[in-house]
C-alpha cells in the first residue's frame, strides 16, 4: 500500500494502478490524474489503438504506462491481466474497474433478457471480474490497497429505456460496499464513484440534442457538463494514502445535479 507521506498524501510516487476502460473518456481521466500524481499506470481496454493513443500521452507525465488490450467481460482474459500486470511491476495497488456499455434506448417491455445480459456482462460481470482478480493479486502481494468501482447516477434515479445499465450500476454500489466489508482485514478499501453527466464518447448524442441541453444543463448547479479531467483528483485520493481511513462509500461526482 502507498505510505502516508506527511508533506505530501497525494503523491503516488512508486504506486501502481490499473484502469479499465483507461483509453478515453472517464477512464483516461482517472489514468491520467493518477499517472500525474507518480504513478505507474496499467489501462485496460478492448480497442488496441485506443490505448496506444491514450498511453503516449500519459507517458509524457514520465511514468511507466502499461498497455493491456482485453474484454473485461472475458474471465481467463481479466485473470490473465491481472497476473501479468503484477508481474510486470511486482504489484498493484490501486485498481478503477471503469470499463462499461450503454447498450441501446430500448422499453423495457421490448428488451430481450440477451440484450439485457449483454450490457451487464460489462457494466456488473466485468466490475466483479476486474476487482475479484486485482484485490486476489493485492491481497497475495500483501501491500493493502484501493478497489474503486464507477457507477452512475443511474444507481440512484430512475432511467426509463435502460434497465440493463441501471440495474448493473446499481449492483456495482453493493458489489463494492460488500468487498469493503470483506477485505478490510486485508488493508484494501474499496469504494465506488458515481459521475454525473460527463460530456464523453458514451453520451455524446445526448448532449448534442439541444432538447436533452435544455432539460437536464439547467438542473447542474454548476452549469456544465463535467469533463474527464473532473475526475483525476477523486483517483488521486482514492488510490492513496490520503483516503487510507475511507472505504465503503460512494462519491458522487454530479456538479451538484442529484442535490437540485
Amino acid at each position: 500500500m502507498t505510505k502516508p507521506d506527511a508533506a505530501n498524501p497525494f503523491d503516488l510516487t512508486g504506486h501502481v494502478a490499473v484502469v479499465t476502460g483507461g483509453g478515453s473518456g472517464i477512464g483516461f481521466g482517472l489514468a491520467e490524474g493518477l499517472a500525474r500524481a507518480g504513478a505507474s499506470v496499467a489501462i485496460i481496454g478492448r480497442t488496441a489503438a485506443r490505448l496506444d493513443t491514450a498511453a503516449a500521452a500519459l507517458r509524457a507525465h514520465g511514468n511507466p504506462v502499461l498497455v493491456v488490450p482485453c474484454d473485461v467481460a472475458d474471465e481467463p482474459a481479466v485473470t490473465a491481466a491481472m497476473s501479468g500486470i503484477r508481474a510486470e511491476f511486482g504489484y498493484l495497488d490501486s485498481c478503477f474497474a471503469n470499463a462499461g456499455v450503454r447498450g441501446s434506448f430500448t422499453p423495457t417491455l421490448e428488451t430481450t433478457l440477451a440484450e439485457f445480459r449483454s450490457v451487464t456482462a460489462v457494466d456488473l460481470d466485468g466490475v466483479f471480474l476486474t476487482l475479484r482478480e486485482a484485490a486476489r493479486q493485492m491481497i497475495e502481494a500483501d501491500r493493502g490497497g484501493s478497489l474503486v468501482g464507477v457507477s452512475s447516477l443511474g444507481a440512484f434515479q430512475g432511467m426509463p429505456r435502460q434497465p440493463a445499465y441501471a440495474a448493473a450500476k446499481a449492483g456495482v454500489t453493493a458489489l463494492t460496499d460488500s468487498m469493503a466489508v470483506e477485505f478490510a482485514r486485508h488493508g484494501i478499501r474499496a469504494n465506488t464513484i458515481a459521475p454525473g453527466w460527463f460530456d464523453t464518447d458514451m453520451t455524446s448524442e445526448g448532449l448534442a440534442d439541444e432538447r436533452f441541453r435544455s432539460r437536464v444543463l439547467p438542473r447542474v448547479p454548476v452549469r456544465r457538463w463535467g469533463s474527464a479531467e473532473d475526475l483525476a483528483g477523486v483517483a488521486v485520493y482514492l488510490a492513496g494514502a490520503a483516503s487510507r481511513y475511507h472505504t465503503g462509500d460512494v462519491l458522487r461526482i454530479d456538479g451538484g445535479y442529484l442535490k437540485f
